[in-house]
């Protein structure tokens, strides 16, 4: 692993330990040239994904756009990070494990507004005025008189 401050080749292993749920370790690591300190985090791949985007692009699948857009979404509300990286976790699985090496954004969308909107009704609405495109304030009142919000 090379240093990603001086960018030396050979780096050392510190501390090895898995994430909270098992899906991916965390290494701590130390470069012997310059003394920095750095984490890494080793995740299993099941196997290459492409996203197949509305315009018919094809692009690799990006964990980290995946994992930012949620963040996005729950911004601002009270949910920890461990259980944003849970629901990245699930629907990566879900996407991997599918057995198709070709996953449509509505798919994935798809996904992601069934995952916040047994998490967080705001954030379910955030995402949602994203991902299916509101233009003006209807959009808004159309999806939320269709939404079933439970009385606290």
């Amino acid at each position: 692993m090379h240093c990603p401050f001086c960018g030396h080749e050979d780096t050392a292993v510190k501390d090895s330990r898995p994430s909270e749920d098992g899906s991916a370790i965390r290494r701590r690591r130390f470069c012997p040239h310059c003394g920095q300190r750095f984490t890494t985090v080793e995740r299993v791949q099941l196997r290459e994904l492409t996203v197949v985007k509305t315009d018919g692009r094809r692009v690799p699948f990006d964990r980290d756009k995946l994992a930012r857009s949620i963040r996005i979404a729950l911004r601002k509300r009270p949910v920890q990070e461990e259980r944003i990286e849970r629901i990245v976790n699930t629907i990566v699985r879900d996407l991997e494990g599918s057995g198709d090496s070709d996953i449509s954004t509505t798919r994935i969308g798809e996904n992601v507004m069934a995952a916040l909107k047994g998490v967080d009704a705001v954030a379910y609405v955030r995402f949602a005025s994203v991902y299916r495109d509101f233009r003006e304030a209807r959009d808004f009142e159309d999806f939320l008189g269709s939404l079933e919000v439970p009385k606290p």
